[in-house]
């Protein structure tokens, strides 16, 4: 009997120290993995590092996915340099499956990009005709998960894009294109723009040249539909890039020609907008790619010093609003808008409109004025600190 009592108690400190380092090392592991994660892709909404980790019979096992090859790397060498013996089971992005296909092209003139692979989840952001992807991987029912030229992540279904090869996808970016300069717009079947609708436009679309004359451009889309467009309303893509005036007059104007378009959340084409999408498709329309979010764009350009008042802010800077920090919590950025001059600014606030910090002016908001946090100039850093020029994007080929 005593002999039995200590085999049991032996045997539940033997189960006992096993499940105890099992759990040590899970937690030494999951550390680790949230190291590589805050170094290489802290932002969820530009990156994936999706890993998990298991313990099973003294095995771990990694499972999960990401699409920084650079950080699986370092996480696999960090296990080792441990010497830790584990079972990778980690997915690299773009998945295997998807073959030579991923790439593509937006064929829709507007193209919304959700939280989920379904209609009803949440539009976290929009991408326009023409706008070059990256495909990550593919859900049922016909969704991909895609990566735009701001890195940012969502999904869509297969009516949105055109999904390439490296040489179709290649030979896009090196063709003739245009891109579509009024507001609003259709292409039509017919040269005279009498005949049936093929797709809408709206200002920003990209399409491919198959032939001119002296009024109209014959385009195709990614998908091969193709159709007519007055000349009149776009501009050869190179010639618009190199025509553009990046000056804060040209900003504002273009910023006002947005007024009254009413919000949306996740919109970035004057079809609605959301704040960032707002100023993102103004600095865009001036042949820069801004990132997507108001909580990313803080993060870019040239910091202005606005500890003592408005003094020091130049017209065009973007102008940052959201919760202050405190002893307990981060400074919280929920929303941007483009300076004007004698303080005011214009945002998409319920729509694109001009408010003022001035507590004397009519269009004067208490509410914007509390939450003003900093401000960032754009106009001279571009090419450097986060103010990407179109050409050095997947728009061409580099």
């Amino acid at each position: 009997m005593f002999s039995n009592h200590i085999f049991r108690t032996i045997l539940f400190l033997f189960i006992g120290n096993f499940l105890m380092n099992g759990q040590v090392k899970i937690d030494e592991v999951t550390s680790i993995i949230n190291q590589v994660k805050l170094e290489h892709a802290p932002d969820g909404r530009v990156a994936v590092f999706d890993i998990q980790v298991e313990s099973d019979n003294q095995k771990i096992k990694l499972h999960g996915e990401t699409n920084i090859e650079a950080a699986k790397n370092q996480l696999i060498s960090s296990l080792n340099q441990k010497g830790m013996k584990f079972v990778d089971e980690i997915k690299l992005l773009p998945a295997s499956e998807l073959g030579e296909k991923v790439f593509g092209v937006v064929t829709l003139s507007v193209v919304n990009l959700r939280k989920e692979p379904k209609h009803p989840a949440e539009m976290v952001t929009q991408a326009l005709l023409g706008t070059p992807i990256n495909v990550l991987k593919k859900a049922k029912d016909g969704w991909f998960f895609i990566q735009t030229p701001d890195n940012y992540l969502g999904w869509v279904d297969d009516d949105a894009i055109q999904i390439m090869d490296k040489r179709a996808f290649e030979k896009w970016q090196k063709s003739e294109r245009v891109i579509y300069t009024s507001m609003f717009g259709h292409c039509f079947t017919d040269i005279d723009e009498t005949g049936d609708i093929v797709c809408d436009l709206v200002q920003g679309n990209i399409l491919q040249i198959i032939s001119e004359n002296e009024k109209s451009l014959k385009v195709e889309l990614p998908d091969g539909r193709s159709g007519y467009i007055f000349k009149s309303r776009a501009t050869k893509l190179e010639a618009w890039l190199s025509s553009i005036v990046l000056s804060s007059e040209s900003i504002l104007t273009l910023a006002h020609k947005y007024m009254g378009i009413p919000y949306l959340w996740g919109g970035t084409s004057n079809k609605g907008f959301d704040c960032s999408g707002f100023t993102k498709t103004v600095f865009f329309m001036h042949g820069l790619v801004l990132p997507r979010d108001a909580s990313q764009q803080v993060h870019i350009g040239e910091e202005v010093d606005t500890k003592n008042g408005f003094e020091n802010l130049q017209p065009g800077d973007l102008l940052f609003f959201g919760t202050k920090a405190s002893e307990s919590n981060r400074e919280k950025v929920t929303h941007v808008g483009i300076y004007i001059s004698d303080l005011q600014f214009i945002h998409e606030g319920g729509r694109v409109k001009i408010n003022s910090f001035n507590p004397n002016k009519e269009n004067y908001s208490k509410y914007r004025t509390n939450t003003f946090l900093r401000a960032k100039r754009i106009l001279n850093t571009v090419g450097e600190k986060g103010v990407i020029p179109i050409m050095d994007t997947r728009y061409f080929n580099k």
